[in-house]
């Protein structure tokens, strides 16, 4: 079985750390290796994989920019890889990477009880090594021919989605279960008026496309830093986009005020804010861009930054944390994905494996909002982003 494994190495990850995209993609810690195939845990499937995306978490792990403190959670080497779409038994699925206490063979701990598996407490427990699916040394990730999952953590995409739509299945999941918590009150959506997103690669982008199908009518602005990222916000439904968190903050009608030193801060800003971009400016921005008593959702993965937390006292500040989902999000989601046509412009390049430089070198250099493998194929036509209709 091909498989693209990510081997861990102390020395390339501190000088992957200090050049960050100017490390050689050559030199990253990856080969392509034939694997024979694992022996699951008993109840676990063979999945065919038919799209596997490139997701900026596996880029923060590659370019050493996750955190060291997360290490007890994962395991390697790894087969990298949590973004699936595959077939089983002759149906398309979306696979849910999870791995909680029901894949361990453990009674449930009490977040699992309460249906939360992916703040399971057992992540490095039991008969598994620690991690899901795409960080997991035992059970291959997507970025192979086949992966292995229970069933009930495979969901069918719907008759009519594209692959190139049905793949953002998980990142979708991980925004849903993001603007549930930060705005779903008592089952209703209570939005308020005006929204900013900061950052526009996939994560910035889902959110802005949810929260127009969940119903958010009102000003919804985006921080977009690349011309094909800003097209698409525009043709995702976004009130206006701005390439700097300074400019749409000006243009709300936010007040700037000069520090001592350092960058501008603002008063009056959105009432919710979205940081989706996961970076120490972006975070910082994202802290003084929501107004007095507002609400900041940090969606995704954050990597080891340095942060001024002032704002977060001086204006009492919501943060709503959110990276995962629930099975019931992963199916939630996995079920909107016919109502939300136009997402599968997200999907600018597919490769073999046998092409992984090419595929990273242009996930991390933003020629494309996602990048994915097809991993049973031998070769695949590269696609380009695909022109945003005016």
């Amino acid at each position: 079985m091909k498989a693209l494994t990510y081997f861990p190495s102390i020395p390339r990850y501190l000088l992957a750390r200090a050049l960050g995209k100017r490390y050689p993609v050559g030199a990253l810690p990856l080969r392509l290796l034939d694997l024979p195939e694992p022996e699951p845990p008993a109840g676990f499937v063979p999945v065919r994989v038919r799209l596997a995306g490139v997701c900026g978490s596996d880029l923060a792990l590659l370019y050493g920019k996750n955190s060291p403190r997360l290490s007890p959670f994962f395991s390697f080497p790894a087969v990298l890889g949590h973004e699936i779409l595959g077939d089983y038994g002759g149906v398309r699925v979306a696979v849910n990477p999870l791995l909680s206490c029901a894949d361990r063979g453990l009674d449930p701990c009490p977040l699992c009880a309460r249906g939360e598996e992916g703040l399971c407490q057992n992540v490095a427990e039991g008969a598994l090594a620690p991690g899901m699916l795409g960080y997991h040394r035992e059970l291959p990730g997507g970025w192979s021919e086949r992966v292995y999952a229970r069933p009930d953590r495979l969901v069918e995409v719907p008759g009519g989605v594209p692959d190139a739509r049905a793949v953002l299945s998980e990142p979708l999941a991980v925004v849903l279960r993001g603007l549930r918590r930060a705005f779903l009150k008592g089952g209703v959506y209570a939005f308020p008026e005006a929204v900013l997103v900061i950052g526009a690669g996939t994560i910035g982008l889902l959110s802005l496309r949810l929260l127009r199908e969940l119903g958010f009518s009102g000003r919804l602005d985006v921080v977009a830093r690349h011309p094909l990222q800003a097209e698409l916000a525009g043709f995702l439904g976004a009130s206006a986009v701005y390439p700097r968190a300074e400019e749409a903050l000006l243009a709300y009608g936010a007040r700037r005020y000069r520090p001592l030193w350092g960058a501008p801060v603002f008063r009056g800003g959105y009432p919710a804010v979205i940081e989706a971009a996961g970076s120490a400016k972006s975070l910082d921005e994202a802290a003084w861009a929501a107004e007095e008593g507002g609400v900041v959702l940090l969606l995704g993965a954050a990597g080891e930054v340095r942060h001024d937390f002032s704002p977060h006292w001086f204006s009492e500040l919501t943060w709503v944390g959110s990276y995962t989902y629930s099975s019931s999000d992963f199916a939630d989601a996995v079920a909107m994905l016919p109502a939300l046509g136009g997402l599968e412009r997200l999907v600018g390049g597919a490769y073999p494996l046998a092409a992984w430089t090419g595929a990273i070198r242009a996930a991390a250099s933003r020629q494309a909002v996602k990048v994915v493998f097809a991993p049973a194929e031998e070769r695949v036509p590269v696609a380009r982003p695909a022109a945003v209709p005016a």
